[in-house]
């Protein structure tokens, strides 16, 4: 059924999937979207990039939405629930939308087509293609250097004028081609940022918020960079951000989401920081450098009760 939610805005979070012996830790998700609940967070994304999508079976995917859905009802977290989709075939993935059609969801993000490289008019086609077979909204994620190609603003603003293609998630790695797709883009189609380190000058080109990983940690920094700007305090916004811009840059100096994870896990919020092959965990010098941030947090920071080694 369609979404009862405006379009995309604010600070997103592309969620984690915990693991524990190669499986979904429930326990650790559930109290993931307990903490959120309580923090500035206007959409959830599970099994997309930052949540090991790749590695998830079909079962998974439906075990880790059913999940996330219950725990928000549970804590009384309302916003958007969106699932990761990606590949390379049409057919398939409009089969997969039909398969999750009954799953409590809100809406999917779905990835450009990946290493086939098709053409604007095979991309266009795409996306047509998975709009028909849904009624959900959906936004597409554009990020070339993942896929191989990029998706252009003519494409993109054709996809646009579908009533249930309602937003992008921006990695096109090109400025001119953000600024330009802000300028032309109908009213009600969002542009959200995807590149957490240039969230803020993404935020002062107009984007409508972003999709970021690094939100997991600071919240309500991220949003109060947004909120700064949204009430015309460029001032205090740029401030706010010179604080949080290394966050960024420690939680991608390893492929992510193994800083990330090995954050959560040592603020008590995931009770390990496994991951999946072929993602490997972070190294002894990134970690001693995560501990020296996370430690040198202040203790009301820390919300969520250690569940292995506590981290304030």
């Amino acid at each position: 059924m369609p979404s009862e939610f405006a379009p995309p805005q604010g600070v997103w979070l592309p969620l984690i999937t915990p693991f524990r012996n190669d499986r979904i830790d429930t326990a650790s998700l559930r109290r993931l979207v307990g903490h959120y609940a309580v923090k500035p967070v206007d959409g959830l994304i599970v099994g997309a990039t930052t949540g090991e999508g790749l590695t998830l079976d079909d079962a998974e995917f439906e075990q880790l939405v059913s999940t996330t859905a219950a725990a928000q009802r549970d804590v009384g977290l309302r916003v958007p629930l969106y699932l990761g989709v990606c590949g390379s075939d049409t057919r398939k993935l409009a089969k997969w939308l039909a398969r999750t059609a009954r799953w409590p969801l809100d809406g999917y993000l779905i990835a450009c087509p990946y290493y086939t490289r098709p053409s604007q008019a095979g991309l266009l086609s795409h996306f047509a293609a998975l709009a028909d077979a849904t009624t959900r909204t959906i936004m597409v994620y554009n990020i070339p250097y993942r896929t191989g190609v990029n998706l252009g603003n003519e494409a993109m603003l054709r996809l646009a004028e579908r009533s249930n293609i309602v937003g992008v998630k921006d990695c096109c790695g090109d400025t001119l081609q953000s600024v330009e797709l802000l300028r032309r883009r109908p009213s009600g189609f969002a542009v959200l940022t995807g590149e957490d380190a240039l969230f803020y000058g993404a935020l002062v080109r107009g984007c409508d918020g972003g999709i970021l990983a690094s939100a997991h940690v600071h919240t309500e920094a991220f949003a109060r960079v947004r909120q700064h700007l949204t009430a015309g305090d460029q001032l205090r916004a740029s401030a706010q951000w010179r604080q949080l811009a290394d966050i960024p840059r420690l939680l991608f100096s390893e492929p992510s989401p193994a800083p990330l994870k090995y954050w959560l896990w040592r603020a008590g919020l995931i009770a390990s920081p496994e991951l999946r092959l072929p993602m490997t965990p972070v190294s002894g010098e990134l970690a001693a450098d995560l501990d020296r941030r996370i430690f040198r947090m202040k203790p009301d920071t820390c919300t969520a009760r250690p569940v292995v080694e506590p981290a304030c």
